[in-house]
Formats: structure tokens, sequence, C-alpha cells
């Protein structure tokens, strides 16, 4: 709503002035907008006054806008309260959870995120790319785009030929069936430290994969289990965190796609042999990427083209986003000048985002450093009911509410933090019910719920007179900018925008209540804070929603 007026200025300064300006949000509290005028005061050539008083007399008829002032070279904008809360609160009264809602605009969105490598444990490690890739598909989906979420396992490459040779060595048949991940882990983390002292074993490993390539049947057989297996632990982790995808397609599926990716590089006169290998080569600024190793052996680079190919002439995306860390920055810089190269229209984006460390220190399977995400989460619900039944142990829906606080926390813990941060992964800290948590945003709004379930909210009866006073109109304007932040969280590829919109609103709520009783006899103040606190209540429950956190009634 605040961006829409900020658009209505811009608009009506262009009509009647044939000025360009920005409006911000100034840090100053005193106004609510204001507009720098240093730009147009060198375009202009005019004094600082008259420019001045040129824009207020175009602005000043907005029905929102009460006054404004000169100060510096900022023209200064205090909105009329009363007409603009009455605005905002009807608006988001009426539309509930379709507040910030854009209508459909007819482009594809493809998110390639999650993406964890099979015979493997779902480690902590990849909670980022699943969250705010879960995340980003809901905010897109807000704001009117076709969005298809793909889970691009780790299904195939060289380390499932690291994987057959460790299993054809020290794999324990009995150990796959009762416990597989466990054991898959195992051998895998084995082979490396045996690898150090006899390399040959990588090229066995570089030899198992291009049987498995070709088709080795049992080969094939003993894979197609590692995979299985791994997807029933994978979909647990899933379930807990309400994630889903519209294709579980890994590298795999592109294995016999390669020749497509082939022919089309070819038409373009990309490929070169060098040295053996087949190349592309990207310019002087960019290494040459590796299409195929001078064995034959395809590369990462080649099933993502292949995948990526599939991808457009199959969903027709306008745009991809790649949720993968800070650390596959070259990768995703050489596919997208492979894109330009064969000048296909779509956009593509490296959402990279930071590690997760535990005690300051990375994850790594290969040392056995990562923590299983599926223990942690239930580790997180079980710590989550505890402190309910310490509070409130006569709840009806105690699992319920242990499962949403549990998993939001370790969900929102993620992304109150901006993606291209490290975060630390501290569970006592996450399920702290103040502060910027998950378990404080859910609280707030079931605190809410608890006052609207006492009496009923007559919209007629409202007196937006109150809204003189700064504790009720802060809390309208940050209502306000609501979906502003959605769009800007789009934008930037970036979900902490709406978490710290959420946290920012949560404390200017918490605020109110204690300088303002909610529940008094006086009916239009009785309506005007019932209006008011229901209104926080539909951005904090619909913006967790867009984080893939749930919200509750009781807790």
């Amino acid at each position: 709503m605040l961006d829409l007026v900020k658009v209505e200025l811009k608009e009506k300064i262009l009509t009647n002035l044939n000025y360009e300006v920005d409006i911000e949000i100034p840090r100053r509290g005193d106004y609510d907008l204001a507009i720098p005028l240093f730009r147009l005061l060198k375009s202009t050539n005019l004094k600082l006054p008259f420019l001045y008083e040129q824009i207020n007399n175009v602005i000043i008829t907005h029905p929102h806008v009460k006054s404004t002032e000169l100060i510096g070279a900022f023209l200064n904008i205090k909105l009329n309260s009363q007409s603009f809360s009455k605005s905002v609160l009807t608006t988001v009264y009426k539309l509930e959870d379709r507040f910030g809602e854009e209508p459909t605009n007819n482009e594809v969105v493809v998110i390639d995120y999650s993406s964890p490598n099979i015979a493997k444990n779902f480690s902590v490690g990849h909670l980022r790319s699943t969250v705010i890739g879960h995340s980003l598909k809901l905010i897109f989906q807000k704001l009117g785009y076709t969005v298809v979420g793909i889970n691009h396992l780790g299904d195939w490459g060289t380390q499932f030929g690291k994987l057959l040779v460790a299993y054809d060595l020290w794999g324990n048949e009995e150990k796959l069936k009762e416990a597989p991940i466990d054991e898959l882990q195992r051998i895998y983390i084995k082979f490396h430290e045996v690898a150090e002292n006899k390399p040959e074993l990588e090229d066995e490993a570089r030899q198992a994969f291009k049987e498995l390539e070709e088709g080795d049947k049992e080969k094939l057989k003993l894979w197609t289990y590692f995979k299985d297996e791994s997807l029933k632990e994978f979909m647990k982790v899933y379930d807990l965190l309400n994630v889903h995808f519209d294709s579980y397609a890994g590298e795999a599926f592109y294995n016999d796609k390669i020749d497509h990716v082939i022919d089309v590089l070819n038409s373009k006169n990309l490929l070169k042999i060098d040295d053996g290998a087949t190349i592309i080569d990207l310019g002087d600024d960019i290494p040459p990427a590796l299409i195929k190793r001078s064995d034959g052996a395809t590369l990462y680079m080649t099933r993502d083209l292949a995948a990526l190919l599939y991808r457009y002439e199959t969903y027709n995306m306008n745009k991809t986003l790649y949720l993968v860390g800070n650390e596959q920055k070259l990768h995703f810089e050489q596919l997208k000048r492979i894109v330009e190269l064969l000048e296909l229209p779509i956009e593509v984006v490296h959402v990279n985002f930071g590690l997760v460390l535990i005690d300051g220190k990375k994850m790594s399977t290969r040392s056995g450093t990562n923590a299983n995400l599926h223990d942690v989460l239930l580790e997180s619900i079980s710590d989550a009911k505890a402190a309910i039944m310490e509070k409130n142990p006569t709840l009806e829906s105690i699992d319920e509410a242990s499962r949403a606080i549990g998993v939001g926390a370790v969900v929102f813990n993620d992304l109150k933090n901006d993606r291209n941060l490290n975060i630390d992964f501290n569970l006592e800290n996450m399920l702290r019910f103040e502060g910027q948590t998950g378990p404080y945003l859910q609280y707030t709004s079931v605190r809410i719920n608890s006052i609207l379930k006492e009496t009923n909210l007559d919209i007629n009866q409202v007196d937006y007179s109150l809204f003189e006073n700064p504790s009720y109109f802060d809390l309208v304007k940050q209502i306000s900018t609501f979906s502003e932040a959605i769009k800007k969280a789009a934008e930037e590829y970036n979900p902490s925008v709406i978490s710290k919109h959420l946290l920012v609103l949560a404390q200017l709520f918490n605020s109110f209540y204690g300088q303002n009783r909610i529940l008094v006899d006086d009916v239009a103040t009785l309506n005007t804070n019932l209006l008011l606190i229901s209104n926080v209540r539909t951005v904090i429950n619909e913006g967790l929603r867009l984080l893939g956190i749930k919200y509750l009634d009781e807790m």
C-alpha cells in the first residue's frame, strides 16, 4: 500500500512536471516519505525553493498527503494518518491472506533446489538450499508466476564410481539392508581415507562410473538400490519441512539426453577438441567449459546443460534459479555464458548462499562431520514439546504445535539471515520465545488470536482518528509495506527481507500491546484495536507461510 502511494506520487509528478523522481522512506521518524531533489537541481538548473514549490503543489492534492517540508535538499512528506490507515486496514481486512498477491503474469520460473546427493544422509548442510528454494517458490507464486520446483538429485557422477568401488571392497550386505545410508556413508568415508595413500583407487572409481554410464547391469542394479533407499530417507525430511517438488529428476535422468546437448552445441559451432577433451571456449575472462573428458565420460556441466535444455523445451521457462552454494560461482558463470552463446531467451540466476556452521566449523561427509537433518529436526520438535509441556500442559494439539514450533525454529533461523552470509546452527538459541526467532513470531500471532477470540469485530465502528497516535500509525505503515517486502524478496532472491519485515512488525505490535489496553469499554476504540491487530496477524501468518513456516492458533 505504501508502495502504491509512492507509485501514484511519482506518476503525478511525471504527468504534471515531466520530472522522474525517487521516493524513499526516510530514516528520521518525523516523516513518512521523502523525495531527494539533488538530481533534479542539476538537470533543471532551478532554485531549490522554486523546485520544492513546484512539486509540492502537485503532490499536496493526493488524498493521503497531509503536509510537506523542505529540509536540506529533501522534500519530506507526512501522510494523512486517518485516510491512509483506513485505506490500508480495510484493504487487508477484505483481502486477508491474498494481501500482497499479484495477478498471473504468464511467466514461468524453474527453481532447482535442495538437490541432496543420494547414498548420504540428508545433512544440515543441505538445509539452506532446501528452505531458501522452497520459500522463493512460494514468493514467486504469490507474485503471479508459474513456478516449477525441481529437486535435481545428485544421483550421478564420479562419486558413485567411488561408492561402487568402496562397496566392492568393504561393503556388508547385511548392514546395508539394516541401515542403508549409514553403511553407504561408512564405506564412502573409508574410500577417501584409504585413497590418501592409494591414489589408484581414484582411477578405479572413474572407470567404475564410466561402466555405470555405459549401462553395466550389475552396477546399475546396485546404484538403483542406493537411490531408492536414499529417497525413502529424504522423504522423511521433506515431510517434516512440508516441502514438495514438481519433479525429482536427478542427474541420471539426463544421461540419455546428452547426445541432444552435443547436437545443439554443434549446431552453434561451439565445441572444440583440446588435448582429447571436448570443451567450449567462453572467452578470455572465463575458463573454458569441459563437456567431455578425453575418455568420453560426461561431466556435471554436460548434465546441467542437458537439464536446462530439457526444462526449457518442457516448461518453456523464462527464468531459472539454481539454489547452490557460493563455491559453485564459476560453474554458473560458465553455464550462463553458454546459454548466451546458444541465444536462448532464459535468464539464468545462481542464487548462492553461505555455509551452515556448527561450532564455527564447516561440515563434511568425507570427514564424517555432517549432522543428520532428520535427527536435528526431531530433536528440535522434542525440545519444543518440553517447553510447551512446561508452559501449557493442557494444550490439546500439543504434537501439532511442537512440530510447527520445532521445525519453524530451524527454518526461521536460516531465513532470517541474508542468504550470502554463513549461519551458525545453535538449536538452543533458535527455540527461544523472545528475540529474532520463529517461535517469537508464532507466539505473537497466537497472542493476537487469543485476544480476537474474546470478542467480535465490527468494522463499521472504527475511530480512525486514533491513528494520529504514533503507536497505532507505526503499525499501519509496517503492515502497508508487506507487499513491497515480498517484491523485494523476489528481486533479491532473498527471503530474509520478509523475515526482517515480520520481526519489525511483531516488535511494533508487542510495544503497542505494552502501551495500550486492547479490550476496552469504548466501542469505537475496541473495534479500532481489533481491526488493527487482526491486520497484524494476517501479515504475520501470511509472511510465515511464505517462509515455509506453519502459524498456530494456540501454543
